[in-house]
C-alpha cells in the first residue's frame, strides 16, 4: 500500500464532530437578531464547510425561501445568492455568533470514533499531519489543544493572512512548514470544498462519510477514494 508522508486533514466533520456546537451558535445568534433559529444537525453541516460567515449567509438564504439545494453555489464564483441578501446583516449577526462560538466551541464538540487512534498511528510511523480549517484560527488552536495535543505537526485556520478554502493558500502553507511536497502528501476532508481544496493544491484527496455530506453527494461532486471508517485512511490503494 501507498505510505504517504504526511496527511492533511480538514477539521469539522472529519477529525471532530462539531455539528452540536456551530448549531447551538447558529441558532444563538441568528435568533438574537430576531430570524429562523431552529435549525437541526442535518441543517446545519449544510451551512457550513466554506466559514461562517458562508454559512450565516447560507442561514439567512433559508430563511428566505432557497432550497437546500442551491446553498452549495453561495461563496463560490457561480453565487447568484450573496447579491441578494443584506450583508449588513450578515456582519450584524456574526457580531454576536464569534464571541458566542469562541465562548462555546468545546462545549459538545467531540472526535470522531476512530480518529484519535488513526492520528496516533500517523505519529507511531514517524509520518506527519496537519489540520486545515475554515473555522476561525482562534478556534482551531483551542480546539486542537483541547483534543488532538501532540498529535498534529501543524494546525491553521481562517484568518486575514491568508484566503480560505478551496483556495490553496493554508494548504500549502502547512506543506512548507511539514516539509513535503504536495505529491507526497494527501488531503482529507468531507465536503465539496476539501474536494476543490485538493484539486487547487495538486494533491490526492480522500473523501470521508461521517462528517458533514453524504458518499452520493460526495461521488457526484467527483470523489474517487472514499473512506467510511478511519482506519481506511491508512489502508489506501497501492
Amino acid at each position: 500500500m501507498k505510505e504517504y508522508k504526511a496527511y492533511i486533514f480538514d477539521m469539522d466533520g472529519t477529525v471532530l464532530n462539531t455539528i452540536p456546537d456551530l448549531r447551538d451558535a447558529v441558532n444563538y445568534s441568528m435568533g438574537k437578531r430576531g430570524h429562523k433559529h431552529d435549525f437541526d444537525d442535518r441543517v446545519t453541516g449544510l451551512l457550513f464547510g466554506s466559514a461562517v460567515k458562508v454559512a450565516i449567509t447560507r442561514a439567512l438564504a433559508l430563511e428566505a425561501g432557497y432550497a437546500e439545494e442551491e446553498l452549495e453555489q453561495v461563496g463560490t464564483k457561480r453565487d447568484l445568492i450573496t447579491p441578494r441578501m443584506d450583508m449588513e446583516e450578515v456582519e450584524k449577526i456574526l457580531e454576536i455568533y464569534r464571541p458566542y462560538y469562541q465562548i462555546h466551541c468545546d462545549d459538545l464538540t467531540a472526535p470522531y470514533e476512530g480518529t484519535t487512534e488513526l492520528l496516533r498511528e500517523i505519529k507511531r510511523r514517524g509520518l506527519k499531519s496537519a489540520v486545515v480549517s475554515n473555522k476561525p484560527d482562534e478556534a482551531v488552536q483551542k480546539l486542537n489543544r483541547d483534543h488532538f495535543e501532540g498529535l498534529f505537526d501543524y494546525a491553521i485556520g481562517e484568518s486575514p493572512a491568508f484566503a480560505r478554502k478551496p483556495e490553496p493558500d493554508m494548504v500549502l502553507k502547512s506543506l512548507e512548514v511539514l516539509g513535503v511536497t504536495a505529491k507526497e502528501s494527501i488531503y482529507i476532508g468531507d465536503t465539496e470544498i476539501d474536494l476543490n481544496t485538493a484539486r487547487s493544491c495538486g494533491m490526492e484527496c480522500i473523501a470521508v462519510t461521517w462528517g458533514f455530506r453524504t458518499r452520493k453527494f460526495l461521488t457526484e461532486h467527483g470523489a474517487v477514494r472514499i473512506a467510511d471508517r478511519p482506519e481506511e485512511i491508512l489502508a489506501g490503494p497501492a
